[in-house]
């Protein structure tokens, strides 16, 4: 795959600067899951400020160099490959990360493998449930509005923290930064119908309906209140 090449470029580059005091990458092609349709995705940390774009530039051909809405520099390279490239000077932030599935590449001090090595619990249900229900009755308001476009993307957030406490009641947190990542096949088939019944297109009826799925998938793994939970049965059910 393209991806590899592109990979040893990058392995090759980062132990070649010294600029770098370390640098990481995560994502499928660490953990095995990778196939044509893969990013690539890295960490770099130095102490002094780097070009990104001089940098990603040695990488090969790049189409484009994009910052997303994190701060990352996203390489579009042939053959729509994406890049992802997190450039930053602060290793311990690699703390935070409720993930530990990594590479590490280049570690000159060693606070890196410090900082991978401390362990991040997953959020708890009483945080997910909670912030659940606001994407939910929000997501309602503004259907009951006529503001269906706002309503998808609102949407779009219950189904996500859905994904959340659907994989921690079951047991799956394995790709709980992503949590949509190969949901069809960590979770059982039953919750991943229920899932897809929570979708919608930007249709009244689709949305009300898909807000009722969500609520009859979600009212168990949220622990909500129960004054709250009989609105929420009231307005959506």
């Amino acid at each position: 795959m393209i991806q590899h090449r592109l990979i040893d470029r990058v392995r090759d580059l980062c132990r070649a600067d010294d600029r770098l005091t370390a640098a990481l990458m995560y994502g499928s092609f660490v953990t095995g899951e990778a196939d044509e349709h893969s990013d690539i995705e890295f960490w770099l940390f130095s102490d002094v400020e780097v070009d990104a774009g001089e940098w990603l530039r040695r990488i090969g051909p790049i189409r484009h160099v994009a910052v997303n809405e994190f701060g990352a520099h996203v390489a579009f390279f042939p053959g729509l490959i994406r890049g992802e490239f997190h450039f930053h000077q602060d290793v311990s932030v690699v703390s935070t990360w409720p993930m530990r599935d990594v590479e590490i590449i280049v570690d000159r001090t060693g606070a890196l493998r410090a900082a991978v090595g401390r362990p991040v619990p997953v959020e708890d249900r009483p945080d997910l449930g909670g912030r659940f229900a606001n994407w939910l009755v929000l997501t309602h308001r503004v259907t009951q509005r006529g503001e269906l476009l706002r309503a998808i993307d609102a949407l779009a957030h219950v189904q996500r923290h859905l994904l959340w406490l659907a994989r921690l009641a079951e047991g799956h947190t394995e790709h709980w930064l992503t949590p949509s990542r190969a949901a069809e096949t960590d979770l059982p088939q039953h919750v991943v119908a229920a899932l897809h019944r929570a979708t919608a297109t930007a249709d009244p009826e689709s949305v009300t309906a898909a807000l009722a799925a969500a609520w009859r998938l979600g009212r168990d793994y949220a622990g909500l209140p129960e004054a709250l939970a009989a609105e929420l049965d009231a307005a959506l059910l």
